[in-house]
């Protein structure tokens, strides 16, 4: 399988952890915050985000969903409103986010709908075909390698399927481009400091974005898988994008 430059963008480049064990730990690190920083630094779109990412599944309403890369869970209790599956189960490498995300759920009363596990994207603890649809909001750029993450996606999915990828992309426009930056680099490394007191975080996220193969890249990895029916839709001047393909 190829080897793509975000694979080795670190959290902490000193540290002598591979980058699975790095991400696993920061997360770790800044769950408390998270989810108030998520919308704090996105002024609230990253909700609107994850929505029309969920939209995306309206058409084949899917009864069974994985979540990769759950986090706190917050695709997996939208798609139990949106999209009122069967079973969602959510699976990531960090127990500190898992375990807001199950107080979350506990709290809404969707613990017979939705399950956390802990769990690699690059081993997925479940058998070929499992699941009617796979989503992965802001986490394929934490993938240790891309390739094999996707491929194991592809995996446990049942043919005919579906993927959606939600991810932050880099803006067009050269006057957009130049203010994201400016954000991305200078802003929101300081104000993640402040509010989660790790600011490798948040540098991390803006080194991360800027190696990820965004757009036609990335819809051809998804080619030269297997994956039908892929594309993309560019969201909020290019910020983020959405990445769909088909079993």
């Amino acid at each position: 399988m190829s080897d793509y430059a975000h694979d080795t963008v670190v959290p902490y480049k000193h540290s002598e952890l591979g980058k699975k064990q790095q991400v696993a730990g920061m997360f770790d690190d800044i769950a408390f915050r998270y989810d108030f920083l998520n919308r704090f630094l996105s002024a609230g779109i990253d909700i609107s985000w994850r929505k029309k990412a969920i939209r995306q599944l309206l058409k084949t309403q899917p009864k069974t969903l994985l979540d990769v890369a759950t986090g706190t869970a917050d695709v997996a209790i939208m798609a139990s409103g949106m999209l009122k599956p069967e079973k969602i189960t959510g699976i990531d490498i960090s127990d500190g986010m898992l375990e807001i995300g199950r107080k979350k759920i506990q709290k809404l009363g969707l613990e017979n709908t939705i399950e956390l596990l802990n769990g690699d994207c690059e081993t997925i603890n479940f058998e070929n075909d499992s699941f009617e649809a796979v989503t992965v909001a802001f986490g394929v750029r934490n993938f240790e390698n891309l390739e094999k993450g996707l491929s194991e996606i592809k995996r446990v999915l049942k043919p005919g399927g579906k993927l959606v990828v939600l991810e932050f992309s880099k803006p067009r426009s050269a006057v957009v481009k130049s203010m994201y930056n400016l954000y991305m680099k200078v802003i929101c490394p300081g104000v993640g400091k402040f509010f989660s007191k790790n600011r490798s975080a948040y540098k991390y996220l803006d080194e991360s974005i800027q190696k990820f193969p965004e757009g036609k890249k990335f819809t051809a990895i998804l080619d030269n898988l297997g994956y039908r029916n892929t594309y993309t839709k560019p969201l909020s001047l290019g910020i983020c994008s959405i990445y769909c393909g088909e079993k």
